[in-house]
């Protein structure tokens, strides 16, 4: 299994690994790539399926990302392994640029400004956003009233632009990701059919070896 782990891990360094893999970020994407070499699949849909997850990260649906990106393989009749692997370019490190690039991109497309430091933060208007959620899930229970002016906000502020403004850098991101591992994968392929086609070959000339009678 590429996912299984050996032992398991508890919350607590589950949530460290996130922020910062064991033998740091660089050791983890050299282990995705390996991964992604070592897959039984054509190069097509290997580099397909890594577009697939590298497109996922550019959307706004976090927590969705492995998701999206196993449809979107599917869709493109790519690789679903390869696009799960592809998701980890989406991490603590990468985030911020790519939701600055997001947004930034979005509101350019939408014709609008959004100003952090005006009313509520970023994150703050995530915040609101669950507390809405959360407060009207419960008003549906009580006689409190629903509110959805945080969530509106939420939408024309921070989702419909992230969502929006996705789609260029996703799509760029995603294509020279799928150019980028295309000859990568089919090298080494290439590389271990040739070991193997070698493996197989000295095989066959020890049996024949051990099949030829020796001369007293």
């Amino acid at each position: 299994m590429v996912f299984k782990r050996r032992e398991k891990l508890t919350p607590l360094k589950w949530l460290a690994q996130v922020i910062w893999p064991k033998g740091g970020w660089s050791r983890a994407v050299r282990y995705m790539k390996h991964r992604l070499h070592r897959l039984p699949d054509t190069p097509h849909k290997i580099a397909r399926g890594v577009f697939a997850g590298v497109f996922a990260v550019f959307t706004p649906f976090f927590g969705l990302h492995f998701l999206l990106a196993f449809l979107l393989a599917k869709l493109m009749r790519g690789n679903a392994i390869a696009a799960l692997l592809a998701t980890f370019v989406g991490n603590p490190l990468t985030y911020v640029p790519i939701g600055v690039i997001c947004m930034k991109m979005g509101h350019f497309m939408l014709g609008t400004t959004f100003d952090p430091h005006h009313e509520r933060s970023f994150v703050g208007k995530f915040f609101d956003a669950a507390d809405d959620l959360w407060r009207n899930f419960l008003a549906l229970f009580t006689e409190r009233d629903a509110n959805w002016d945080a969530l509106i906000r939420f939408w024309h502020d921070i989702f419909l632009p992230y969502l929006v403004g996705g789609i260029v850098p996703g799509i760029i991101a995603g294509t020279v990701a799928y150019y980028v591992m295309l000859p990568m994968v089919a090298a080494y392929q290439h590389r271990r059919r040739g070991r193997l086609k070698a493996k197989l070959e000295e095989l066959r000339r020890k049996k024949q070896s051990q099949k030829t009678p020796h001369k007293p």
